[in-house]
Formats: C-alpha cells, sequence, structure tokens
C-alpha cells in the first residue's frame, strides 16, 4: 500500500469510512478540518496562476480561501450575508461572488481581496454561468429562498457589472445552469417544474422547454458540448440523467449519490464525478455519448456533497458540510487516476 494511500486510510478512519482501495479512480490525498464552521458550504472557485481555491460557506457569511496546492487553509473574508457562487476573472483579477442576502452581490480585487463593488440584483442572488467570450455572467435570483413564487435570471457584463437583461421565470426553484460556447442556448433546471427550460441568450427568451421523466429534483447540471449531452443530477430518486441536447430526449438514467449539490466532468479521463451527502462520490466511465457505466464509489465523508475539478493538477476537490453538527467541517482533496 502506497504512502499516500496510507494517509487517505487514517483520514477516512477518522471519518468513520472505510478508504478506497488501489484500484479507485481518485486517491485521498488532503483532508483539512475547519472546526469553526458549522453550516452548508456551496460552490468552489479556483485560481490557479494564484495557487488560490475559494469557497463559499454560506451558512456562514464568509469566503473561505485555501492553497491550491497544499489545501492549507489560508484565510476568512468577511461581508457576506449568504454567498453561493464565485467567479474568478484573471484577465480583470476580480472575483464574483453571488451574496443571497440583503447586502447583494460583490465583487472584491483578487489582490487583496477586498470587496471594491456591489452588484444591486433581485434579491436571493444564488447559481452563476458564465460566457467567458462575451463576457457576461448570468445570475439566478428570487425565488423560494427569498419568498417569492418566481425567479429572475440576470445578464451582467463582467467589465464594469452592469445588468443588461433580466429574464424572468414562473418557478420559485430554479438550480444550475449550463452555457453553450459554440452556441447562444442556455440550459436550465427548473426544479419545481421538474424540466430543462432551453434559453436563447441573443433575446433571452425561452425557445423550449423538456420535461424530465421519472425524476424530480433535478439540481447541478454539467454541459458535455462536444457530444451534444446535458448531465443532470435528480435527486427524487437519486439518478444520473444524461440528455440529447439536439433533441431533448432523455438517453438515460443511472443511480448516484444522495442529496448532491455538485458534479464535475472530467473530459480528460470521460468520466463524471458526483459526490453525495451520503458519503461517497459515485464515478461514471462515459463509453460514448450514449452508454455510462457507475465504475466506484469513492469513500469521502457524510455531508460532502460539492465539489470542483482543477484539470491542470488533477485534484477533486470536495466540500463537507456538517449540517447539524454530526460530522465536521473539512475540504478533501482528491487525485484524479488514470
Amino acid at each position: 500500500m502506497s504512502k499516500v494511500l496510507t494517509i487517505a486510510s487514517v483520514l477516512l478512519l477518522g471519518l468513520g469510512i472505510a478508504a478506497a482501495n488501489d484500484s479507485a479512480p481518485l486517491k485521498l490525498v488532503t483532508s483539512v478540518d475547519l472546526p469553526k464552521y458549522s453550516g452548508d458550504f456551496d460552490h468552489f472557485a479556483a485560481d490557479v496562476n494564484g495557487n488560490r481555491l475559494f469557497l463559499a460557506a454560506e451558512d456562514h457569511g464568509t469566503l473561505e480561501v485555501f492553497d491550491l496546492k497544499s489545501t492549507k487553509w489560508l484565510k476568512t473574508i468577511k461581508g457576506f450575508d449568504t454567498p453561493h457562487s464565485i467567479l474568478y476573472l484573471p484577465s480583470a483579477r476580480e472575483l464574483f461572488v453571488t451574496d443571497g442576502g440583503e447586502s447583494m452581490s460583490k465583487v472584491l480585487n483578487s489582490g487583496d481581496l477586498q470587496i471594491v463593488k456591489k452588484v444591486a440584483l433581485v434579491p436571493g442572488a444564488d447559481s452563476l454561468a458564465y460566457d467567458p467570450a462575451a463576457h457576461r455572467a448570468y445570475v439566478v435570483t428570487g425565488g423560494k429562498d427569498v419568498n417569492m413564487k418566481e425567479s429572475v435570471i440576470s445578464a451582467i457584463d463582467t467589465t464594469d457589472f452592469s445588468k443588461k437583461a433580466d429574464l424572468k421565470l414562473d418557478s420559485a426553484h430554479v438550480e444550475a445552469m449550463a452555457l453553450e460556447q459554440h452556441g447562444d442556448r442556455m440550459f436550465v433546471n427548473i426544479t419545481d417544474h421538474n424540466e430543462i427550460d432551453v434559453i436563447d441568450r441573443s433575446t433571452m427568451k425561452v425557445i423550449a422547454r423538456w420535461p424530465l421523466q421519472n425524476v424530480g429534483e433535478n439540481s447541478p447540471m454539467i454541459l458535455d458540448e462536444a457530444n451534444h449531452r446535458l448531465f443532470i443530477v435528480c435527486r427524487k430518486p437519486a439518478k444520473l440523467v444524461v440528455v440529447d441536447t439536439d433533441s431533448g430526449k432523455q438517453i438515460g438514467a443511472w443511480d448516484t449519490a444522495g442529496h448532491s449539490d455538485g458534479m464535475a466532468f472530467d473530459a480528460a479521463h470521460k468520466r463524471i464525478y458526483v459526490p453525495g451527502a451520503e458519503g461517497y462520490i459515485a464515478v461514471y466511465e462515459q463509453k460514448d455519448a450514449d452508454h455510462y457505466e457507475l465504475t466506484a464509489k469513492v469513500p469521502s465523508a457524510p455531508g460532502a456533497k460539492t465539489c470542483l475539478l482543477v484539470p491542470e493538477l488533477n485534484r477533486l476537490y470536495v466540500a463537507v458540510s456538517p449540517g447539524e453538527g454530526k460530522f465536521g467541517a473539512r475540504v478533501l482533496a482528491f487525485e484524479t487516476l488514470p
């Protein structure tokens, strides 16, 4: 057994979970405890050149900063109500953080991580998707968390953070979005309607609605644009669903980890990683556009439900939310293996 696997075994045994075996596609290399944290985490972002990892501590009202390579905790940034999504803009050296609270979303100087601007949107700012070619960020606002019966997607020009357009949706629960980079479509999880809405970004209008079959609570979403496939994780029941983006038809649904808030597509290894709060990462192999196989259930920790893949480092980072305090908060770093 390798030295790294021995360390991983000790860390996982401390969590009450068996370690993965040598043939697993992910190997735990670091576990960083956050003993003062007691609520849910949301999304990550990475500054690869600056060697920093950012994590939105939504229930703590902070942005947590880590060394990207070692995963060592560096500092806490305050000044948020309910931070959710993080966009790192390397050319402008800025961070855009959506904030669901009354203090609104924030822009930070990435050098000293000071808040330099507030972006006034409809309350409840949460999920974010980015079009780098157009310098446009799309932010989901409104909805049930702020007692609204509708949600709003706002288009933000990230060169000056001015709002360019709003699209109102007859939905109180909108989750993740995915954007075409070689087209104008945006795919949106309309969670309370069990459907995917397709939006033309050039007109900010809904051009199609694709109902999901035999699944509900569609939450994380990732687009494999090269293969015209959309990957969606649903919670009721826990399924990984694959949708053809040409026809809107479901290709199939596979059992997955329960209560996931994130997923990652590893294009280099043709894998999909789905972390679940019940304590493991479901790993799928993409045989081709229509065929997928669950190849591993890699132990993580109870509450480990959000993740970020950094391909440049062959690392998958997973945030462990302690929920009601039954398990400790931490960040896990896994090496992606061939």
